[in-house]
């Protein structure tokens, strides 16, 4: 049996025997020459951005598919075969995979592991009173601050692999570039609302750095993470809200059940009032492979898209 798979097996034993933990990252040395460099992601859109930047000289695997809510997310034994067999390992950070905390702290000085988020500059980040003193971790929907994201995965790559330099740094400003773009995009398709319309109704709280860069005012019916439930009364707190406003439609999410948001929907019919539901975002989960929602570029465009189109009432 490999050295990893025995620290595969131990990482297990671990988690079966221990509780959480602080996050933290290792620094082990690997030798990557002469083979394709192996990465491991938490979600897609840091898969995303390290297939970007890695092009053909890295494979990645990404854990956490289509649908899949990272806050509740917790490790099964083929995921920490994956991470100890993986020569670098991607995740958020900021708390967002909160059940794998242990996985990573007992990884370090073994596997290298990077939190993409380390490198945004803590005063561009939003640390809502309700969320315990931590940091809102769903940076990704600001387009501009996600690029930071794209320069981790290039430095980190290129401390692990530095004979492929060359490769990471043309990859990350190719997809830099193609990120400013995006954000102009987005920029400008929020313009098309009038500022006093711009209201976006979800069904957890994960919106808050697209509200904040594109001028939305944001609700959403859960917290920040979607292990905070919501009661009655915040259902009826939020119909009030869209019957004071007059709010034409409000959204679901890939990784949310629906419930919810249908029963706020409920809640402003009995008040003699219609809401839309607009469509479905993707939130903390892209889309399928394939698809134009499986890419970030992809995911980010068909939100937007389908949040002004909703909002216009088409």
């Amino acid at each position: 049996m490999t050295h990893r798979r025995w620290l595969a097996l131990a990482l297990i034993a671990a988690l079966l025997l221990s509780g959480c933990g602080r996050v933290a990252s290792g620094a082990a040395q690997v030798d990557v020459e002469g083979r394709q460099v192996r990465a491991v992601a938490t979600i897609g859109m840091i898969a995303d951005v390290v297939e970007q930047v890695g092009g053909e000289r890295v494979t990645v695997v990404g854990l956490m598919g289509p649908g899949v809510d990272p806050h509740l997310y917790k490790a099964s034994e083929g995921d920490v075969i994956r991470l100890a067999e993986a020569d670098i390992v991607f995740y958020n950070g900021l708390h967002l995979e909160a059940k794998m905390a242990e996985v990573f702290e007992r990884m370090q000085g073994r596997t290298r592991t990077v939190a993409v988020t380390d490198g945004i500059p803590r005063d561009l980040l939003l640390a809502p009173p309700a969320f315990a003193g931590a940091y809102d971790p769903h940076v990704w929907f600001d387009v501009s601050l996600w690029m930071y994201t794209v320069e981790a995965v290039r430095d980190a790559l290129i401390d692990l692999d530095p004979g492929s330099a060359d490769l990471y740094r043309a990859n990350a400003d190719r997809y830099l570039a193609e990120l400013a773009d995006l954000h102009a995009y987005v920029t400008a398709q929020a313009e098309r609302i009038p500022p006093q319309q711009r209201v976006l109704i979800t069904a957890h709280d994960a919106f808050n750095y697209f509200g904040r860069a594109y001028g939305f005012e944001v609700r959403g019916l859960q917290g920040i993470s979607t292990a905070t439930e919501a009661g009655t009364a915040d259902v009826q707190e939020l119909a009030d809200f869209i019957v004071e406003r007059r709010i034409r439609a409000m959204f679901v999410e890939s990784s949310v059940s629906p419930r919810a948001i249908e029963a706020v929907q409920a809640a402003v019919r009995a008040r003699g009032f219609e809401v839309a539901v607009g469509g479905q975002l993707y939130s903390d989960a892209m889309g399928s492979p394939g698809t134009p929602a499986g890419t970030y570029i992809g995911m980010v465009r068909h939100n937007i898209d389908t949040i002004v189109a909703a909002l216009e009432g088409e």
